[in-house]
């Protein structure tokens, strides 16, 4: 496939997103605009645009690849996400918007204290700078592959460029433009999907209710295990598909932060409600492509990579006409960037709101300089943990650092339910030694479950897990702290 052909398309895609982010701050660029779209966003547009947000390039490339290895298992999760949004609809918008607030970590300080605020925010701030460097990386290497390799371009170049781009569009509209943004980056992504679809239809000579009936009727459509030493079992899927929602949705300023932008809370439970369905059908036709491209490679004897996530861009780069290519490289390229883009202005408003403590009312010359540099600042750290894995990272480090990643959001899930739940107080300063004591604990019991839990291996459950141990640890700290006050007082 012609490298010149795909790094046009690319160029010219981007060119669209600086002319939108050009568009979205003529009017207005204060820190208003910038956090929260002065809470004036259409609820339809956030609501199809968080598919893009939610759908990284790893997940573009990764969903139909695993296809071979776990069928459609995929589903048992996506089931329990939808018990997930419930719990946003009806739970947390409802106590966002009561508080009104912007960064949504705001609420640890209310209820808890500063230490915790701090302490909640700091874990998003390191999960997403990590979960956005590692899944860019995995994308830049697809680029580097199939288009700079062409130019003589090295590496740090393209990962350069590839943040560059995203730091110029974002840096001055911020949430304002990252809400349009995703949303034509969603519909690439979407087309892309579909006309994927279509063609390997079409190359099968085969119409939509012949290729449905196909899919179904292979080995690869199975949805439900019920092994319970399966890591596919349903019922840890299921749960773990809750809380993994609640928490990386739900408890994620950077899926929370466009939903706090809508005029009402009425309307951003509508935008919850619609994107949790059309969220199910883009995932059901991620894994109907990938059942398609494996029976696919297995008609014509093509043989299936050891990774199974390089299948789909094998197929639509070396066996495919050009135009298939084009569409892959869209496709994902707008996967990625969708996410790239939402997360980096998330870190940014956590990082001025919760750390900086800035206030979203001062627009200052000064405070833009602030936000300006925070913006740049975390491009910048992005970038050097791309460096960072390109030097040192293999398949297997990727998976730990995805799951270390993960790790990251069960203390957030710990201090939201314990504040949202109960009524109990904690010892505020203890909070960050209770949340790196949990993180600990956890990775500590996923690395010997087989052999202490005879033969249990932990999947997402873990995030749960992790909560739990936390929340006892901060209970039974404050309980202890208690009786020794009780003992100092009869004392005295």
């Amino acid at each position: 496939m012609n490298a010149l052909l795909i790094a046009s398309v690319i160029l010219l895609y981007f060119a669209l997103l600086m002319w939108i982010g050009k568009i979205t701050t003529q009017k207005k660029n204060t820190n208003s605009s910038f956090f929260n779209a002065e809470k004036k966003s259409p609820w339809y547009l956030i609501a199809f645009g968080m598919i893009g947000t939610s759908i990284s390039g790893v997940t573009f490339i990764s969903v139909p690849g695993e296809v071979g290895l776990k069928s459609f298992a995929y589903l048992q999760i996506i089931m329990g996400n939808l018990i997930g949004y419930l719990t946003i609809i009806y739970v947390l918008l409802p106590l966002y918007y009561k508080l009104n607030l912007t960064s949504i970590y705001t609420y640890l300080d209310t209820r808890f204290g500063t230490v915790s605020h701090r302490t909640g925010s700091s874990f998003f701030l390191l999960s997403r700078t990590i979960g956005c460097a590692a899944r860019l990386y995995l994308v830049v290497i697809v680029f580097q592959k199939f288009i700079f390799d062409a130019f003589g371009f090295p590496f740090y170049l393209s990962a350069l460029l590839s943040i560059g781009l995203i730091l110029v569009y974002s840096i001055k509209g911020g949430v304002k433009t990252i809400i349009y943004t995703d949303t034509i980056q969603t519909v690439f992504l979407v087309l892309s999907l579909i006309l994927s679809i279509f063609f390997i239809n079409h190359y099968l000579n085969l119409n939509l209710t012949d290729s449905f009936q196909k899919v179904m009727h292979s080995p690869y459509s199975k949805i439900f295990f019920w092994d319970s030493l399966d890591n596919k079992y349903f019922w840890k899927q299921f749960v773990s598909g809750i809380f993994l929602t609640i928490a990386m949705t739900g408890l994620d300023q950077d899926l929370m932060q466009k939903n706090l932008t809508c005029k009402s809370l009425k309307e951003a439970q509508k935008n919850m409600l619609v994107f949790s369905f059309v969220f199910m059908a883009v995932v059901f036709l991620f894994l109907f492509l990938g059942a398609l491209l494996f029976e696919y490679a297995n008609i014509k004897g093509i043989a299936i990579p050891t990774k199974t996530d390089e299948l789909f861009p094998l197929l639509a780069v070396n066996y495919f006409p050009p135009l298939f290519g084009v569409i892959f490289i869209i496709g994902l390229t707008a996967a990625a960037f969708a996410s790239a883009d939402s997360a980096l202005t998330s870190l940014t408003t956590s990082f001025c709101l919760d750390i900086l403590k800035l206030d979203i009312d001062n627009n200052s010359a000064l405070n833009k300089r602030k936000r300006y540099g925070v913006h740049i600042g975390f491009s910048v750290l992005i970038l050097l943990v791309i460096f960072l894995l390109n030097l040192f990272a293999d398949g297997s480090t990727l998976s730990i650092i995805f799951k270390l990643a993960s790790f990251t959001y069960g203390p957030l899930l710990a201090l939201f339910g314990l504040g949202i739940i109960t009524k109990t107080k904690v010892v505020d300063w203890f909070s960050p030694i209770a949340c790196t004591l949990g993180v600990i604990c956890s990775f500590i019991l996923d690395r010997n479950s087989q052999n202490w839990l005879n033969g249990y291996k932990f999947g997402f459950e873990l995030l749960l897990v992790n909560a739990l141990i936390i929340i006892c640890l901060m209970i039974l700290f404050k309980a202890l702290i208690g009786s020794e006050k009780f003992k100092n007082e009869v004392s005295l």
